[in-house]
């Protein structure tokens, strides 16, 4: 069986049972296989905008006999993949401005019927951000502790709604739902970083942006002290 990292693992938890994923960024088809060979998903598609990642998926398909099950497809984000060929979309290992990028050029997303799944390796206000603002919905999001670094995964799907949402929520979004320590811990690092941004644009930067950050940090400081963790 295939041994998922924590962060990819946390990922995989957001699929739902039954439907059929791509997986944008694929590597190692590592994430399909597991999904399939869990019973989780039927049938995958594992993309990449590069060959040689495609190269390790297909020995990670052979390996498992998954031929039959699992589609490798050389595609820039979205750009080669028919609506109709996955329910689930996952995006693991690239930051969260690229992951912007990608999913707003596949506007048949907006989907009600579709789920996107993104754990960003930073930036993730950035994804946040474009999901407020073009009408999907934040499910969910989990965090975790993975060779020692902190990681957020959040499930989206569209609504086309647009609901009003604090400052904050860009950098917050649903962790402070959250009970794992991990996603506590997680804010309280952003709020750290975001904090000795708003001290280095009093002195360097401007009135508008520091009095922004200012608002950004007190509301995450009151999120974090109200969060309630299981440990």
């Amino acid at each position: 069986m295939i041994n998922l990292s924590e962060r990819m693992l946390m990922a995989a938890r957001m699929v739902r049972s039954g439907n059929s994923v791509a997986d944008i960024g694929t590597d190692h088809a590592y994430l399909p296989a597991y999904l399939i060979l869990r019973g989780i998903s039927p049938k995958a598609l594992a993309c990449d905008v590069r060959k040689g990642p495609l190269e390790n998926a297909k020995n990670t398909v052979d390996t498992y006999s998954l031929d039959d099950k699992i589609t490798l497809r050389l595609s820039d984000g979205f750009d080669e993949i028919e609506p109709y060929e996955a329910d689930d979309f996952i995006m693991c290992g690239m930051g969260g401005t690229l992951m912007e990028q990608l999913v707003s050029r596949a506007d048949w997303l907006k989907d009600k019927n579709k789920r996107i799944i993104v754990q960003p390796q930073s930036h993730a206000e950035d994804i946040r951000r474009f999901f407020v603002e073009n009408g999907f919905e934040i499910l969910f999001e989990d965090a975790c502790i993975d060779s020692g670094k902190l990681y957020c995964a959040m499930a989206a799907e569209y609504t086309g709604k647009a609901e009003e949402k604090s400052v904050s929520y860009i950098y917050s979004g649903e962790l402070s739902k959250c009970k794992k320590q991990e996603a506590k811990m997680y804010l309280k690092n952003i709020n750290s970083r975001l904090k000795k941004k708003l001290e280095a644009e009093k002195i360097h930067g401007t009135p508008q942006n520091a009095e922004y950050l200012e608002k950004v940090t007190n509301e995450l400081e009151e999120t974090i002290n109200g969060m309630q963790t299981d440990s």
